[in-house]
């Protein structure tokens, strides 16, 4: 968090504290700043045309079961196949459930790739790591987020932060392990911007956005002078590497905090409320919405974690009791939410001539298990599931690889946590063979050599 307003040690004129002031956390690590960039492009690691490109990952947090939605076997054993059907769709390729209608009506737009599978431990957060970054963490090394990595390269574009989570970091995962979201070993400078607010709330405000207002803006212009007071007590700091990222993220906070755009991107009270209701809503329809919001705004990637955590709500953990979701429940509250959002998602974007620069994704850390357990429920299973993508130049109506006859593992095309991440890359206009500054300095590929993107796909 940034504080403004907390008990601080050295006050200024305007009341608040250095200490305080510069205290970024979600703020100051915004990956803000154009070395990288201009770097990124005289290295060759980005294509022509790549500025316009950007990105909404959906992630299915939880872990949807592609047996009861994309990937359907209405021949199987009545234990395989579940209690729902098939139902045709605009494209000839595509079924999927009836519990999806408002899918089945946008399928020409978006591609299924029914052949993932990863070799992580059947827990929540080793999935959320392999899937978010491409690798499982392994020595100490926590990889960066895909959208970290966009954001290095890439750069900003306004006074947007280049990377967004919506609507805030995941919870738990029961692995006690890290989950993916964040800047890795390229550092806390490149952690997302986390929104931190349910966007369907009445009178929703970003609290990270604008400062208090008890410090106006004449008030908080006057907090630019703190880097002399900087200056002038600890010249030997100022000489140091982490003065300057200091440096950077006072500024990078300073103006996104004073930025009339900013606001705008954030305001959702500018949306008719047609358009609101056409989302649905929900914490999450609100949240597709503010994505595309974003992305129109100059955002280059977007996260919206579909849910929080695995505990204490109803989600995709369809194990079948409490305190976990039944297929009941998926059926009669997830999935309404989720169709209705994800579809007026992809029609606007598609309406405002979005879609073809806006790769949407929609991926998860696992799949559930072909037979269903003895609490009516399916538990995890990281052995084959299905992943989703629309738009940023994927042709739509496709389905790409396919499991075996009860879904348990790929018969069809493989696809691997990297060739997904290479996927997200090769969209937004990134060579694959570039490289990162890893631990000790040592160079680190973006992905994995051996693994490309999806080029079906395209």
């Amino acid at each position: 968090m940034l504080t403004f307003t907390g008990e601080g040690q050295t006050s200024t004129c305007g009341g608040a504290s250095r200490r305080d002031f510069l205290r970024v956390g979600t703020l100051g690590a915004l990956g803000f700043g154009l070395p990288q960039w201009y770097a990124a492009r005289a290295a060759g690691a980005v294509r022509p045309g790549a500025d316009d490109r950007a990105c909404i990952m959906i992630f299915n947090l939880g872990a949807p079961s592609n047996m009861d939605l994309w990937d359907m076997k209405p021949d199987a054993p009545a234990e395989i196949r579940g209690p729902f059907r098939p139902i045709a769709t605009r494209s000839s390729g595509i079924q999927v459930s009836e519990i999806l209608p408002r899918h089945a009506a946008i399928a020409d737009k978006f591609s299924l790739v029914r052949s993932v599978h990863h070799g992580g431990a059947a827990v929540h957060d080793a999935g959320w790591q392999m899937m978010q970054t491409g690798r499982l963490f392994a020595g100490g090394v926590n990889t960066p987020h895909i959208g970290s990595v966009v954001g290095y390269l890439e750069g900003r574009k306004t006074d947007l932060p280049p990377f967004v989570v919506l609507p805030e970091l995941m919870g738990r995962g029961g692995g006690n392990l890290p989950n993916g979201q964040a800047g890795g070993f390229l550092g806390k400078a490149n952690d997302p911007f986390a929104l931190n607010a349910d966007p369907s709330r009445p009178n929703f405000r970003v609290p990270d956005l604008l400062p208090p207002r008890e410090i106006g803006t004449v008030r908080l212009e006057r907090r630019r002078k703190i880097r002399a007071m900087v200056d002038d007590a600890v010249a030997t700091f100022e000489a140091s590497e982490d003065a300057a990222l200091l440096n950077d993220n006072f500024h990078s906070a300073f103006r996104l905090m004073t930025s009339a755009e900013a606001r705008r991107a954030f305001d959702l009270s500018e949306e008719p409320e047609t358009v609101r209701e056409h989302y649905g809503m929900t914490r999450f329809g609100q949240c597709c919405l503010l994505a595309r919001r974003l992305i129109e705004s100059g955002v280059r990637f977007v996260t919206i974690n579909a849910f929080l955590t695995v505990f204490d709500e109803i989600t995709w953990d369809i194990h079948g009791s409490k305190p976990f979701t039944s297929i009941e429940g998926m059926r009669d509250i997830v999935c309404p939410m989720y169709d209705r959002a994800y579809s007026a998602l992809i029609e606007d974007l598609s309406q405002r001539g979005l879609l073809d620069r806006t790769l949407v994704c929609n991926l998860a850390e696992f799949g559930r298990t072909p037979r269903i357990n003895p609490a009516g429920g399916r538990d995890h299973w990281p052995l084959c599931f299905t992943v989703g993508f629309a738009g940023g130049g994927v042709q739509g109506g496709r389905v790409i690889g396919a499991s075996d006859p009860i879904g348990a593992v790929p018969a069809d095309r493989p696809v691997e946590p990297a060739d997904i991440a290479a996927t997200i890359f090769h969209s937004l206009g990134l060579k694959l063979e570039t490289t990162l500054p890893g631990p000790a300095g040592r160079p680190f590929p973006i992905v994995d050599i051996g693994h490309r993107e999806i080029h079906e796909l395209f």
